[in-house]
This record gives C-alpha cells, sequence and structure tokens, in this order.
C-alpha cells in the first residue's frame, strides 16, 4: 500500500488464516430428511459453484444465517456493510461465475442496491437474498422497524426491480422450491442479478421437496435456431470474404469461458489481427501472436486506431458501446462497416439482423468456414513500435505514476489477478501488458467508485477456493478508497494477502479533468496507520509509504 511519503515497511502480525474448503473439497448437498429452507438455498448455491455468501447480519436474516452456516462447504464472510458485500459478490462473480450477498430488510437492501445495479450492468450473475417480514406480517397491518414507515412491505422488492432480472417474495414453504429454482436459473441463463426474498420466519422450515433427491437441478440454456444461425454464417463469410484487410475487436461480452474459447478458435482461424475494447482487456490472450493491443478510440494503443479505423470490415464480438467505451463516442468506426456479433444476434453493418443466436455457436460456425486473410496484421507489424518504458526516477524527485506503473508491470506473472478502480487508475493499468494467464478486471460500465476494495475482498476469496497460488493486485486511488475502506479489515480478518497500491493524489483526479472544483479536494489520511489500526495485532500485514524514487 503506498500514499505518498518516505519508504518505511514493518511486518505486523503472525496468526495463521484459518484453512478455507477448495472447489477440490467441495461435497454434494446435504442429503438429510429434515433439510430446511435455509439448507435448501446452501445446496443449490454450492451446487451452481457459489460457495462463499458475503452477509451483513441483521433482524430479519439471523435466522436464515444460522441455516447457511450448516452447510460445511458454504463459506459465509462477515463484511462491515451491505454496500461492501454487495460489492465482494460482485468481485467473486468475476472469478467464479456467479455470487452471492445476504443481506436484512430494507436498511440492508437499500444499502446493497447501489453494488446490485453495478453487477447488473457489468452482466454479473449475483444472488441476492434478503431476510423479509414475517409472513404472518402481511396481514397485520403493522407498521416494521427498519422500514420506511408504511406497512406496505414491498418497497424493497419494488426497488430491486430496476436493478434485478427476476425477483421472488418467499412467503409459503410450500412453494419456496419452485421459487427459489426459477429465480437461480434467470440468473445463470441471462447473466444478471436476482433477487430473493425470504420470510424471516420460514428459514428452519422443512418440506418434502427439500429432501436429496427430489427434482433434479438443471439449469436454463440459451438455445441457437439452426437456419437463422446457417444464414448469418453464410452472410457474413459473403462480406468477410470481400474484405481487403479485415479486423476482429472483442468486446466484453465475451467473457464467459466457452465465448472466450470460440473467440480464440475464430482468431485462427481468420488470422486477422485482433484488438480489444477497454472494458475487455484480458478476454483475449495479450502474448497471442495476432493480438494488438486496445482499441479506445484516441485513447487507443499505438497504431491499433489506425488499422482498425480504417478496416473496411471490423468484426466485432460482444461489444457494449456506451460513453466510457467509446471516449465520448468519439470512436471514427462506422457501423456501416462492421459485423456486430451480440448477445443472441447477429447484425450486418445498416443491414438484415440475424436473431436467435448464441455468440459462442456464431463464432464456432463462422470459424469453420471463413477464409483466412491476414493483411490487416502484416500492416499492423509494419506499424507497431517495440514497447518503452519512462526515464529512470531522480533519487530526490517525487515518484510519478509512470515509474510506479513501470514497477507494477514487472510485478505481474501468470499468476497475477490485477483489478483496477474507477478513474485514473483505469488510464493507467489498461496500458499494462498482460503476461500469459494475468487475470484483469474493472468496472468500466456502471463505474462506482470504491467498487475495488469490495470486489478485491470477493475476488480473494473466488482465488483462493480455486487458485490459492495467485496473487490478487489492486490500484486504487485516494478517494475510492476512503469510502469502502472498511473493508481492509475484512481481508485481514479471513486472513487474505492482496497487495494493494494507494495512489495517493488529493483528491478525485478523474474529476479534476473533467470539471475542477473545490469539492474534489478530500481529507488526507495517515493511510498506513489507519491499515495498521485495522490490522490490530490480528492477522498478517506489511504496509509502507513512498514518496521518493529511489525506494524504487
Amino acid at each position: 500500500m503506498s500514499d505518498g511519503s518516505d519508504s518505511v515497511g514493518t511486518p505486523t502480525g503472525q496468526v495463521d488464516a484459518p484453512v478455507r474448503p477448495t472447489s477440490a473439497t467441495i461435497k454434494a448437498p446435504l442429503a438429510t430428511p429434515d433439510a430446511n429452507l435455509g439448507v435448501h438455498i446452501a445446496n443449490r448455491l454450492v451446487e451452481i459453484g457459489c460457495t462463499t455468501c458475503f452477509a451483513v447480519p441483521g433482524d430479519f436474516n439471523l435466522l436464515l444465517l444460522d441455516q447457511l452456516l450448516k452447510h460445511p462447504e458454504l463459506e459465509c464472510v462477515w463484511c462491515c456493510n451491505e454496500l461492501n458485500a454487495g460489492y465482494a459478490a460482485d468481485g467473486y462473480a468475476r472469478k467464479r461465475g456467479v455470487g452471492c450477498v445476504c443481506v436484512t430488510f430494507c436498511v440492508g437492501g437499500f444499502s446493497a442496491l447501489n453494488a446490485v445495479a453495478g453487477a447488473y450492468s457489468e452482466d454479473l450473475p449475483l444472488i441476492v437474498i434478503s431476510g423479509g417480514p414475517n409472513s404472518g406480517d402481511h396481514a397485520s397491518n403493522r407498521v416494521l422497524h427498519h422500514t420506511t414507515g408504511h406497512n406496505d412491505y414491498g418497497q424493497q422488492l419494488r426497488a430491486f426491480r430496476e436493478v434485478t432480472c427476476a425477483q421472488v417474495v418467499i412467503q409459503h414453504i410450500e412453494d419456496a422450491h419452485m421459487l427459489l429454482d426459477s429465480a437461480i436459473s434467470e440468473a445463470m441463463l441471462r447473466r444478471k442479478p436476482v433477487y430473493i426474498e425470504v420470510a424471516c420466519n420460514l428459514a428452519d422450515l422443512t418440506h418434502p421437496s427439500f429432501a436429496r433427491p427430489p427434482v433434479p437441478y438443471a439449469l436454463a440454456t440459451s438455445h441457437t435456431n439452426t437456419a437463422s444461425l446457417e444464414a448469418a454464417v453464410e452472410a457474413s463469410v459473403e462480406w468477410l470474404g470481400r474484405a481487403v484487410k479485415p479486423v476482429l475487436l472483442a468486446g466484453v461480452r465475451t467473457r464467459p469461458a466457452r465465448t472466450r474459447s470460440a473467440l480464440l478458435s475464430l482468431a485462427a482461424a481468420t488470422r486477422y489481427p485482433v484488438a480489444t475494447m477497454p472494458d475487455a482487456k484480458g478476454m483475449f490472450p495479450e502474448d497471442h501472436p495476432q493480438y494488438m493491443g486496445m482499441y479506445w478510440g484516441p485513447v487507443s494503443s499505438p497504431c491499433v486506431c489506425e488499422v482498425v479505423e480504417s478496416s473496411d470490415v471490423v468484426l466485432c464480438v460482444g461489444g457494449v458501446w456506451t460513453d466510457y467505451s467509446t471516449a465520448g463516442y468519439s470512436l471514427l468506426l462506422k457501423p456501416e462497416k462492421m459485423i456486430r456479433v451480440d448477445n443472441n444476434r447477429v447484425t450486418l453493418g445498416s443491414g438484415p439482423t440475424f436473431g436467435c443466436i448464441v455468440m459462442a455457436d456464431f463464432m464456432e460456425a463462422l470459424a469453420r468456414r471463413v477464409a483466412p486473410n491476414d493483411t490487416g496484421l502484416v500492416i499492423y507489424k509494419r506499424m507497431a513500435l517495440p514497447p518503452t518504458e519512462p526515464p529512470p526516477q531522480g533519487e530526490k524527485e517525487m515518484l510519478r505514476t509512470n515509474v510506479l506503473f513501470k514497477h507494477i508491470q514487472h510485478m505481474l506473472t501468470p499468476t497475477t489477478s490485477l483489478i483496477s478502480e474507477v478513474g485514473d487508475s483505469w488510464f493507467n493499468t489498461l496500458k499494462l501488458r498482460l503476461p500469459p494467464g494475468c487475470e484483469y478486471e474493472l468496472q468500466m460500465r456502471y463505474g462506482s467508485i470504491g467498487w475495488s476494495v469490495g470486489a478485491v475482498l470477493g475476488y480473494c476469496c473466488a482465488e483462493r477456493q480455486s487458485h490459492p497460488d495467485r496473487r490478487v493486485l489492486a490500484c486504487i486511488g485516494d478517494g475510492s478508497f476512503q469510502m469502502t475502506a472498511q473493508e481492509v479489515s475484512t481481508m485481514l480478518r479471513y486472513g487474505l494477502d492482496p497487495i494493494i497500491f494507494l495512489i495517493n493524489n488529493g483528491g478525485y483526479t478523474i474529476e479534476v479533468e473533467i470539471h475542477d472544483g473545490p469539492y474534489n479536494i478530500i481529507k488526507n489520511w495517515d493511510y498506513t496507520g489507519l491499515v495498521r489500526s485495522f490490522q490490530n495485532g490480528e492477522g498478517k500485514l506489511w504496509t509502507a509509504e513512498v514518496r521518493r524514487g529511489r525506494t524504487w
């Protein structure tokens, strides 16, 4: 952790982290004839690969948390507040494919709402579980604590309708099994959060449908229309066959594993040069011989903008076009020159759209038919410049950002995961070259300041379960850190070991670049002292301050 003063490093605390279950130790669901609703929810989470639940206790979810704790393969991580728990579930979902956050009614749910909205924007399956009023309260006309003071208990449900793709309220034990399965299936199919509210008095009730095995659980899947696929591939092959120097552009919706694999197959078959949009960094291997770099309009990697925008056909897979990803809609890329492969559809220029087509199915089918053309790649290699490093840091000179990130570049390895906070860290981490196996995450579409601290917690939990040899690095600005700093204490509590570079530039630098004012200046903290207070003699910690280049 770095906050900008001369370097002083002090290792403190030697308490070993408790042993946590790994993916290799996950067992079958609890098979007991007296399984209750809470245990059944835990079973379902483990079945879909979500073996950590990020939670904050409250009056309405305490009984439910008691039941979740009974499952030996479901770890509950207790967070400092619900917003951070939601961010942690977001980070966990990026690694494991699905995340879960459990909160109490209203005061907890409303606090988590912003994090869930971010997951919705970023296409992340999140299971939001909230305790709810007693099932008998709905007919009582009572005003409950923690609510907004009305006897209408639907305020939280209505709020979550805006940021989830499905919502269920479990008030009767008889339909709990069906409602729960339908919600989870929607989350996994549509890659969006879902909301599950559980009446607080039902969590420990049993029902025959919870005994294993009742009905085998099968997730719904998307299907491709064969005729539509054949027509789309035929039209695309004709388009690409006429192209002189086509380019392959990868967007953020190539995140799923099968889609990434199909993208690699398509790249190999076409031999086109490949660029990624900024929010898709790391979703195509940056050591690949066809990889050019990032396409971000005027902020692009050297020469990439010229190659992409001069191409006569751009095959864009999984792109999401926002003012962020298009550098304020400054791209010169014309839609009529693009083949856009989106979720469930393929569009050729300004012409026909073919629907009911799964993205991976289309890429796999196109790879079998397309003719290779490496003209664009040859042009790029003639233009490309070798990477350079900034001039050396002077001994008395204040540490420069470009020198800091030069050293971060050298720290990246195949067993590293890099997480970038919103703002200034984006622009610096997006320039880094990821070695094979190195992973990268940022929240570009939603851009919630403070997201990364909770996300680091969740990502570390996921890494420990699946790849305990990997190390998480994070680049976080001081303004962002002040919003969610408490969750560093949770990292220490659970023995996690991320490396956090806290870049202290005295305020909201990204906002200064947009529009400066006194509101962009924040109170400076003793950041190393703050983290030592979080540690408080428990857990492992090393923290240092860096001001000048001689430390490096």
